[in-house]
């Protein structure tokens, strides 16, 4: 999403010191020391201490008491600054570490001694676990003298004593080299496939002939026989892989296996079950990101916690945010609304593509030959609203279409109508943290044409499909989505900064043609007003071809008003041509399916995987599905539910990237309140959660420091610290929402 960085906030007693010059040139070559007296054989300079810590030497080492009853890893902290570090060197940060009584974690960081703290590497051991001796590689995406190496060990209601030694900052060191554990070579979808439906895989091997494979029960009996298909070697990852497909096999049963070339698939079943339960567990993922609500225990067994963002010490709260100095001369409510991904902020334009993909999931389900409105009716997800005669979906986004409503510009004032394009902290935090113990000031930030847009558009939706259980809230949407339309009008390029990205993720986007086309299509499927079907057809975007091979998402919504001009009755003139251009688009990504060796409609240019590139590919599998709803071909349902088999493990990594599904699947994805890595006291996301998957940027440093040099789809890691590959957000989770309940639905 290239949008956000993870940071430390490190309150300290600092020692002045003279910042020394970076050196010349190219990463060093040689191995230097960047930590001074790591070793503590004399003295504790020129290491600091927050106020509330004591420390000192004890046995040639530094031990410090740390105070009980503070709520945050930086609330007590030992450091040392002016860390030099060289933009693309390679560093070993080692040191001994222990606590008494035992069991405590820590977090060790090296990032930046000033605002806005960056952190460019950070791990989180839990001591006298697994040894006191910890050593990591990195390398640094920075050049700065103002590094520091950082160890944070507050957060515990309880006192104890940190102890440490022979710490070490090395650079000049050979990168660590990492071999994912991909375990067999045959490479399935560990979930499910349909008994009626597509069944293949891929099997990495040298082999350049065809191979026999066998279908194996749960018991061990061989059920189908065939040949592999070579494909050679795969750009995507750099295998040579053949294809296998067994969709003549149409029992229902679990446990099965593929067995080829000597090696053993992970099992998988054939059953439509797990697609029906998936379908709820993606929408039950937005409750426990709701802020502004306490998440209920016994609805969401193990994810219960406060409120956050309530005005409830020790969050400054989200019921009277001011704008960022300059921006605005009054305070908003924006309680509520969903948290946007593993952070704490709430952004209206990826709130916006999200709420409009869970509303059409709910809206396919009106107008698709295969929709069932009544899965997604009222009680289906277990929440609060649950039992008030209103589908639960619709409830459920309810609760952000409220906080997107309340970022809009009062009347009275300045830019009156337009949206303020997000809200969050004022810096960034850092892991893991509680949205009720988040002590950052919020801020609003300023109103921008593309945030306004979005409001406009998902209001004008909301006002279709809560009309029928809720008129009053209909005509709010309505009136709110129209006031948009026309703010936007009269302020068409009013761009959020592209260096805003403090505290928060930017979201910035210089080209809002498309927000534009999206929001007078959503107005005029609501209205079927003439003024909005003239802007439609007068716009570029209506006949310009939208369907790339990197798909849609928040900065690309074009799809998102060519959708629905397709899908949603409606008169427009030429609506068969808007039809026939969906259907194309269909055609383009289900050709890149047949030829890709791993069976997705996702091919980008030199296979540069994006960020999110998971969603990206759900995003086209839609495309392909809303083909089939047009048209009721079959060869688009096939290449739809094709299409989920990269998600839940026939890719080069043999992972599933839903937590909960798949005997191997991603569990640690960047978050700070799932963050059972970091914190054993915390949970890992809820079941259903998508991880964002192989992105070639690799932008944090932990996964440059893993996976520099990555192809394609082995640019992704599993751990918390990687936000750039491993994060989950509202907009993912819709995508894989809205494709689950495809899939449930052909069933």
């Amino acid at each position: 999403m290239k949008r956000r960085r993870t940071t430390l906030l490190a309150l300290t007693t600092l020692l002045a010191a003279t910042l020394t010059a970076l050196p010349a040139g190219s990463a060093q070559a040689e191995e230097v020391e960047q930590v001074k007296n790591g070793t503590f054989d004399t003295t504790t300079a020129p290491w600091w201490t927050t106020g509330n810590v004591t420390a000192a030497l004890t046995d040639g080492r530094l031990c410090a008491e740390i105070p009980g009853g503070t709520a945050n890893r930086w609330d007590a902290a030992v450091g040392q600054n002016d860390i030099t570090l060289v933009k693309g060197e390679s560093y070993r940060f080692s040191f001994s570490a222990s606590g008494v009584p035992q069991g405590k974690v820590l977090r060790a960081i090296v990032g930046l001694q000033v605002a806005p703290y960056d952190t460019y590497f950070e791990v989180s051991p839990q001591l006298n676990v697994s040894g006191d001796r910890y050593s990591y590689t990195f390398t640094s995406p920075v050049d700065t003298a103002q590094g520091q190496v950082g160890f944070q060990v507050g957060g515990n209601a309880d006192p104890f004593t940190f102890c440490m030694d022979d710490v070490s900052l090395l650079g000049g060191v050979p990168p660590e080299v990492y071999e994912p554990d991909t375990g067999p070579r045959v490479r399935v979808n560990q979930v499910a496939y349909l008994p009626a439906g597509p069944k293949n895989a891929t099997l990495v091997t040298e082999a350049t002939a065809k191979l026999p494979w066998e279908l194996k029960s749960a018991s061990g009996s061989v059920v189908a026989r065939g040949s592999t298909r070579p494909r050679g070697v795969d750009a995507s990852s750099g295998q040579n892989v053949h294809s296998i497909d067994f969709g003549s096999y149409r029992k229902r049963g679990t446990g099965f296996t593929l067995v080829v070339d000597g090696e053993t698939s992970r099992p998988f079943d054939i059953d439509p079950s797990a697609y029906r339960r998936l379908r709820l567990d993606s929408l039950k993922y937005y409750y426990t990101q709701r802020s502004g609500i306490a998440v209920r225990d016994e609805l969401r067994p193990g994810y219960g916690r406060a409120a956050g963002h309530l005005n409830a010490a020790p969050n400054k709260g989200d019921d009277d945010v001011p704008c960022q100095p300059g921006v605005c001369d009054y305070t908003l409510d924006v309680t509520g609304g969903w948290y946007d991904a593993g952070d704490h902020g709430k952004y209206v334009v990826n709130g916006g593509i999200s709420t409009w993909e869970v509303l059409s999931t709910y809206e396919r389900s009106l107008y698709a030959r295969t929709g069932r409105t009544h899965k997604l009716g009222d009680g289906s997800l277990d929440i609060p609203e649950s039992g008030n005669r209103i589908p639960d979906l619709l409830d459920e986004v309810r609760w952000e279409l409220d906080f997107l409503l309340r970022m809009q510009v009062p009347q009275g004032k300045p830019l009156a109508g337009m949206a303020h394009h997000k809200i969050h902290d004022e810096q960034w935090t850092g892991l893991p943290l509680m949205p009720a113990d988040d002590p950052q000031k919020r801020e609003l930030h300023p109103p921008s044409t593309a945030a306004t847009l979005n409001l406009a558009a998902t209001a004008a939706q909301a006002a279709r499909l809560y009309r029928p259980f809720d008129r009053a809230y209909a005509a709010k949407n309505l009136a709110a989505a129209r006031t948009a339309w026309e703010a936007a009008r009269a302020h068409p390029e009013m761009y959020a900064s592209e260096s805003d990205g403090t505290g928060g993720g930017t979201y910035a986007d210089n080209n809002v043609a498309d927000e534009f086309y999206w929001a007078a299509a959503q107005l005029y499927l609501t209205t079927g007003e003439k003024k909005y079907a003239d802007f439609v057809l007068g716009s570029p975007v209506h006949t310009a071809d939208i369907f790339g091979p990197v798909g849609f998402d928040w900065a690309r919504t074009a799809a998102a008003g060519r959708l629905d001009l397709a899908l949603v009755p409606n008169r427009l003139p030429g609506r068969d041509k808007v039809r026939q251009s969906v259907i194309k688009g269909a055609d383009r990504y289900l050709a890149t399916l047949q030829d890709h060796p791993y069976g997705m409609p996702y091919a980008p240019d030199k296979n540069l995987y994006d960020w999110g590139s998971n969603h990206q590919i759900l995003n086209n599998a839609v495309v392909i599905a809303s083909a089939y709803d047009l048209t009721g071909a079959s060869k688009y349902r096939e290449g739809a539910l094709q299409s989920m088999d990269y998600l839940f493990g026939r890719n080069a990594l043999n992972i599933s990237y839903v937590t909960g599904y798949g005997e191997v699947n991603a569990r640690n994805q960047h978050s700070r309140w799932y963050a059972h890595q970091l914190d054993p006291a915390q949970p890992n996301p809820p079941v259903g959660t998508l991880a964002g998957g192989a992105n070639s940027g690799i932008q944090d440093p932990f996964a440059q420091g893993k996976l520099q040099g990555c192809v394609g789809q082995f640019c992704y890691i599993d751990d918390i610290q990687s936000w750039s590959t491993n994060e989950h957000t509202i907009n993912w989770n819709a995508a894989l929402a809205r494709m689950a309940s495809f899939v449930a639905d052909q069933t």
